[in-house]
């Protein structure tokens, strides 16, 4: 059952208390999304939500059945992950820069362009195997038996990762708040265009460099 693979109320308390924590501090993902959201609408931060929480609910399962004991033995497979993220990330900025400046008066996004956004907030996820190395870390610290222990961690990272899609979306609601504002503000999207595609890329180089114990 379930509730036979949580640690008991103390320990539960104390993994949703840091869990929470966790979700609510910034990080790659959540700067990601605000991006996403401030310059392209409520819904695609929403959809970028989304990816995001998918890439790091695989990384959790990775980390559950040893991947991340793989990254944290061999350098090259932790280094290769890490650099075709960080590569794709910097991608993704020079497409930004290279599109043409598009109004923001207009539809935010079309359907295809939100399940595009979403597949981004994936990879940008998948590829971080800081995330995987994070939940390696993290988890176990509330793991009260050790029987079972791929099933428990699962069932923990699940739970850490629910916990921060709601807070992203918190992030993606609230940024998407801000566009409105923008809107109205001259010559935002020529702005927002490069501020954006110099967001992706300085992303892309912190994770190049970061080190691994982040927040996802």
């Amino acid at each position: 059952m379930t509730t036979d693979l949580l640690p008991p109320a103390p320990l539960l308390g104390a993994f949703l208390a840091a869990s929470l924590l966790l979700a609510i501090t910034p990080g790659p993902g959540v700067f990601y999304i605000v991006t996403r959201s401030v310059t392209q609408g409520r819904l695609a931060g929403l959809a970028s939500v989304g990816g995001v929480a998918l890439g790091n609910l695989c990384n959790a399962i990775g980390a559950s059945v040893g991947l991340a004991a793989l990254f944290a033995v061999s350098s090259v497979a932790f280094t290769v992950v890490k650099l075709v993220g960080a590569l794709y990330l910097v991608w993704l900025g020079v497409e930004t820069l290279r599109a043409p400046a598009r109004p923001m008066q207009g539809a935010p996004a079309k359907r295809e362009a939100h399940a595009r956004i979403f597949v981004d907030g994936f990879l940008v996820a998948l590829l971080n195997p800081k995330t995987a190395l994070f939940f390696a870390a993290f988890l176990p610290q509330f793991l009260h038996d050790p029987a079972t222990p791929v099933a428990r961690t699962l069932v923990l990272g699940a739970m850490f990762v629910g916990m921060a899609a709601v807070t992203d979306s918190l992030y993606a609601i609230g940024a998407g708040a801000l566009r409105p504002w923008l809107q109205r503000a001259g010559g935002i999207a020529r702005v927002g265009r490069y501020l954006t595609g110099a967001a992706f890329i300085g992303l892309g180089v912190l994770t190049a460099l970061s080190c691994p114990r982040t927040r996802p």
